[in-house]
């Protein structure tokens, strides 16, 4: 019922190497962020390719263009999907996207790694309430594990290692009062998380929507929500661009956030018409599709939160040179 291109919201901790060296080449080699003139018509209209997830997340923008919030701008979008930010981050890069979604963490990495990010537009965010968010670490309905404190010591999966999933539950394990380095970490994409579950080969898994709304469905228990119980406000993904790009296309990029602004305005008034648009990019069950848990979609990027995530990023080894926002963040 889902559709194959469902996978990350996040690049694999080996391909992320991969991306990275990739595009450290690219900046080295002078090819980011492409031409300032070449995707603009006669008439004026400028022309940009956004690399996206084909995810619950990024509804924003699908209704946006819908609504006509981009080409009031100028802009001429044409989306494309990849399968996650492995792809996305040195397509911007090197200019094959002008724009591009990811979550916080990974762009907080790559940007400790010296790749030239910008962030234009906030993304996605958490509901900030407890059992109520589009993210959760579940478990089999009969588990003994009752609460964060009790995923010391346990097997969990997570659709990437060394992201954001693992440091949002190393943290609230943590103010839980376990102990986060005890827990064994498994990679598994989200579509296969439950059934390993159910098989027991690992003791709980985080999944996001819309596979929380089927793991719960099919009788598995919430344990917490990570993201809500790390930050009630919690960024957990942003557009973002190229430094060169932002700088020779001040005008671009200020229409692009003006556009998703209203985007994001749009979806957080419209959650029919979010639900609405997501058969027209994914494959959700119809009844999963009007019960998953809609995340939260602000139009400014949580400073506060995305500090948190560095921060966190640090504490886990996954960052070990300075971290200066200012130089990723708008």
């Amino acid at each position: 019922m889902l559709s194959v291109h469902w996978r990350t919201h996040a690049p694999t901790s080996h391909p992320r190497r991969a991306v990275l060296a990739l595009a450290a080449a690219l900046v080295l080699s002078g090819c980011g962020g492409g031409s300032s003139t070449d995707t603009t018509s006669s008439a004026g209209t400028t022309k940009l390719k956004i690399g996206v997830i084909p995810i619950v997340d990024v509804a924003p923008i699908y209704l946006g263009i819908k609504q006509g919030f981009f080409s009031a701008e100028g802009l001429d979008v044409t989306l494309e999907t990849a399968q996650g930010g492995a792809a996305i981050v040195p397509g911007v890069v090197s200019g094959q996207y002008q724009f591009g979604f990811s979550n916080t963490t990974s762009l907080l990495l790559a940007s400790s790694q010296g790749l030239p990010l910008k962030a234009v537009a906030a993304g996605v965010a958490s509901t900030g309430v407890e059992g109520k968010d589009f993210g959760a670490v579940i478990v089999k309905a009969d588990s003994p594990i009752k609460t964060a404190k009790d995923l010391a010591g346990k097997r969990v999966a997570v659709n990437t290692l060394k992201n954001i999933n693992t440091t949002t539950i190393n943290n609230v394990v943590q103010k839980a009062g376990g102990d986060p380095s005890t827990i064994t970490y498994v990679e598994l994409a989200f579509p296969d998380i439950g059934a390993a579950i159910a098989k027991g080969d690992v003791d709980a898994g985080q999944v996001v929507e819309p596979f929380l709304t089927i793991g719960t469905g099919q009788g598995n228990r919430q344990v917490v929500s990570n993201y809500a119980g790390t930050d009630a406000d919690l960024t957990v993904g942003m557009y973002f661009t190229s430094q060169q790009y932002a700088s020779q296309n001040p005008k671009v990029v200020a229409g692009f956030t003006a556009a998703m602004k209203k985007s994001m305005e749009y979806a957080a008034a419209h959650p029919d018409d979010v639900r609405a648009i997501l058969s027209t990019y994914t494959k959700i069950d119809p009844t999963v599709q009007q019960n998953l848990t809609l995340p939260k979609w602000p139009t400014a990027v949580d400073r506060d939160a995305v500090q948190l995530l560095g921060d966190l990023a640090k504490k886990d080894g996954l960052i070990t040179k300075p971290l200066t926002l200012d130089t990723l963040l708008p």
